[in-house]
């Protein structure tokens, strides 16, 4: 089927010579550059990320917020993921301290509440996966950053209602490097004091008069910040692509593989007081490092039903094995304007982590209250021949009595998620200008996309307190069996699930450039989507009938039959916007648009089959001169038939999954501002102001939007040191993160954090090296609070699960051009 694709793409319209441009960023840590030059660049900016022609636009022309990001700012950068480099572009927060994979991501008060449900991540124009969000999978997580990448768009709310897979949110559209006529390449080794190594690579170059290839790609082995004792981050990708050149246009082959696996990091013990405004350190416990993944507990064996098991092993993480295959065409025929975007992904995204629930506590108190439950279940009491009166406990791996009752112990489950995706997407337009300076654009838009789930929640298992912990057998003294090899119950949510969705829209949009200095554009979008789905019926019972094992008396199996789920729904959305031009380098624009989210997967399995419903408004300033950049926006949304759905952790170790329906509001504010008073010196300042409160259910009205805070920015001087030999660039961020709530009851306070990130690079003729430093200063803040309990999660002594900032680490990386 591929094959018919790419050898039809030869023969029908397709996008791609537009994203050739070159481009440079604005919103970013700026290379350094004399004052001025900077402000040529910025007047000529070409973006083709939410346009309807494939030719694009001058950023100062677009009626939306975008921001743009350079290979070289990635490169400063250093992000841990492909999440972390979204931290550079204001309306966007991101919590990235799970590590590489599993974020989450929120834009302008988007009521989110996990993963990244309103952001898309493109390859080339085209959708990694046309839904942006499933349960542990989102769209960054299946993109893997190397120097292949020749830049990134951002582009928030906007005309991206109306193109491509109808992202209301953000869609971030990375463009990759081709080859060009010239040979050129680079290698980057980077190496980190965490135990980082690291090889990215790229050559590209022509085949023949009018046929150019690029490949290229990285290679990464990490043993992590927070050490696992064993690869917390291991794999890589290769890249290739290949271009053919015609009088009228071009065609783009490419492919990418991906095998790579991480460590996805949980929420860990703190201590909060005064309120929930104050974080401290869990006694023992550096939170910058500390780590509950060990070699005692990497390799585990859950139980899934009765009479099967199936072996764990905790290192893969959370990780990605995807072959993501695609093409770009563009063609000008005689004034017709001719374009097609596809995009095939085949693979699988898995998951087989820690995830915490429940506060620590002393091993006496879990012996006491695992007496207490077995005593209050005749079955176990009649087995047993009488009640326990107490238990002892030993290390599993030494068999060492464990006799402290004093030792803090806490439940880890160990969860295991598999999920083997396939999608195929196509957008196909055409543009024509009918008179001049009206140019008109109908399109095509059409995915289908699949996923076969199995799931199994819970498993928990007691381990030591510690840094590197080890797990804990407990025995009852009636002979009771708490756990075994560490194992104190079974899954509390187990799933076999296959999913099938298709998509189909139609669109046109015509864009009138009234004056010289007014355009005007209107977009609608018609969409119907279909989606269908077989999910298992589970049951709850003991796997071995033996009640004297407690740890698999109560355990969620499936159970052979199934339910099926379906939504046919047929949708509109619709922009306008305006851009005016008050001086040659001072534009203002307005847009409105009216958007909405499908019910996917999810969605349906948890009964939910509404729409979302989005309104937004956004009004906007960009500017650029000789000594100064500034990119201003406005914004209004709300929201209506929102799911917060969440897999939550009951007080006695059972699981729920809770789904409330609920709307949303947000007024805000997102600036991207750049000084360069002098040569060589350029300052940035990037934040959000954001009020976003809850609506439409009595749970929640009036509360802050979750995990988002009401204000955060960022500093970042970078100042250029020419000297004979050599150029030197100075470089740091500071960042201010204002206080947010972990839950929608905002009972779980988040207090503000600031953090410094510093750096050094010296390039010498074709030769660069860099030395970084990340939270320099050891700040203890906090992204997320207790995602798994409903309430503060807050136990005796101010003691609850947050997930933390990683702690100081240095990178030094040194590339070569050729």
């Amino acid at each position: 089927m591929l094959g018919g694709v790419a050898l039809a793409a030869l023969l029908m319209p397709a996008v791609g010579l537009a994203q050739t441009a070159t481009t440079t960023a604005a919103n970013t840590t700026p290379a350094p550059q004399a004052a001025g030059n900077g402000a040529v660049e910025e007047l000529q900016e070409i973006i083709v990320t939410g346009t309807a022609r494939s030719d694009g636009m001058k950023k100062l022309d677009a009626s939306f917020a975008i921001s743009t990001i350079k290979a070289e700012d990635i490169v400063a950068q250093q992000p841990n993921g492909t999440a972390d480099l979204l931290k550079l572009t204001p309306g966007l927060w991101v919590e990235s301290t799970s590590g590489t994979a599993g974020p989450n991501i929120d834009v302008r008060g988007f009521p989110g509440g996990g993963d990244a449900p309103f952001i898309t991540m493109q390859i080339d124009g085209s959708p990694i996966y046309p839904a942006p969000t499933l349960s542990f999978m989102d769209n960054s997580t299946l993109i893997r950053l190397d120097d292949t990448v020749e830049r990134v768009e951002v582009l928030r709310g906007g005309p991206a209602t109306v193109f491509s897979n109808a992202q209301p949110g953000a869609t971030v559209n990375f463009i990759q490097r081709k080859g060009t006529d010239t040979p050129e390449g680079s290698i980057r080794l980077t190496v980190g004091d965490e135990g980082l190594y690291r090889v990215d690579t790229y050559y590209g170059g022509p085949i023949t008069k009018d046929l150019n290839f690029m490949v290229g790609g990285f290679y990464r082995y990490n043993e992590g910040i927070r050490s696992t004792q064993f690869p917390a981050d291991d794999g890589g990708q290769v890249v290739a692509n290949i271009t053919k050149k015609f009088d009228n246009g071009e065609f783009t082959f490419y492919g990418r593989r991906t095998d790579d696996k991480n460590a996805f990091y949980t929420a860990i013990p703190l201590v909060s007081s005064n309120g929930g405004k104050d974080i401290s350190a869990f006694p023992g416990t550096d939170p910058g490092t500390f780590s509950l993944y060990s070699n005692d507990v990497r390799n585990v064996t859950i139980e899934t039903g009765p009479g099967q098991s199936k072996n764990l092993d905790i290192g893969d993480g959370r990780g990605i094995q995807l072959t993501t295959l695609g093409n770009t065409l563009d063609l000008d025929l005689k004034g017709w304007q001719l374009s097609n975007k596809m995009n095939f992904v085949t693979g699988r995204a898995f998951t087989q982590s820690e995830f915490t629930g429940s506060n620590p506590e002393t091993l006496g108190q879990f012996i006491s209250d695992t007496v207490t439950s077995a005593n209050a279940n005749a079955a176990v009491v009649a087995a047993a021949g009488g009640i326990a009166t107490g238990g002892s406990a030993k290390i599993v791996g030494s068999g060492a009595a464990l006799t402290n009752m004093n030792q803090q112990v806490i439940a880890v489950g160990m969860w295991s998620v598999d999920k083997r995706i396939q999608s195929f997407t196509d957008d196909a337009r055409l543009s024509h200008e009918l008179f001049p300076g009206n140019t008109l654009t109908v399109g095509a838009y059409f995915a289908q996309y699949s996923s076969k789930d199995q799931w199994y929640l819970g498993n928990n298992y007691l381990l030591t307190m510690t840094n590197h912990p080890q797990a804990v057998d407990v025995v009852l003294n009636n002979g009771a069996k708490a756990s075994r090899g560490g194992l104190t119950s079974g899954s509390f949510y187990a799933l076999d699930a296959s999913y099938d969705g298709t998509a189909v829209a139609g669109f046109i949009s015509d864009e009138w450039k009234i004056t010289p200095d007014l355009r005007l554009d209107a977009g609608f979008r018609m969409e119907h989507q279909s989606i269908n789905g077989t999910i298992s019926n589970d049951s709850t019972g003991d796997l071995d009938n033996n009640p004297l094992t407690l740890y698999d008396n109560a355990a969620s199996y499936t159970n052979g039959t199934y339910y099926g789920v379906s939504s046919h729904r047929t949708e509109p959305s619709w922009t306008v916007g305006a851009n005016y031009y008050l001086t040659d380098d001072l534009s203002v624009y307005a847009r409105v648009n009216s958007g909405h989210e499908f019910p996917q997967f999810d969605a349906l399995r948890g009964g939910d089959y509404q729409m979302v419903n989005i309104q937004q408004q956004e009004v906007g300033l960009k500017t650029s001169s000789h000594y100064y950049s500034a990119y201003v926006t406005g914004f209004h949304n709300t929201f209506s038939g929102l799911l917060y759905q969440a897999e939550v952790v009951n007080p006695d170790g059972s699981g729920s999954l809770i789904n409330e329906i609920y709307g949303s509001e947000a007024w805000g504010a997102e600036f991207e501002l750049a000084v360069r008073p002098v040569t060589n010196l350029t300052v940035s300042f990037r934040g959000t102001y954001l009020d976003a409160k809850y609506q439409d259910n009595p749970s929640f009205n009036g509360n802050q939007v979750l995990r988002q805070p009401k204000f955060q920015f960022s500093i970042a001087p970078s100042y250029e040191i020419p000297l004979d030999w050599a150029s030197l660039r100075l470089f740091g961020t500071y960042t201010h993160v204002g206080d947010r709530y972990g839950d929608p009851n905002n009972q779980q306070p988040l207090p503000a954090y600031d953090t410094l990130d510093l750096g050094v690079s010296a390039e010498f003729d074709r030769y660069t090296v860099q030395l970084t430093g990340t939270n320099l200063t050891n700040e203890l803040g906090i992204t997320e609070g207790n995602a798994r309990v409903v309430g503060s999660g807050t136990s005796s002594g101010g003691v609850f699960l947050g997930r933390p900032l990683f702690g100081r680490s240095i990178h030094l990386s040194a590339a070569a051009k050729f």
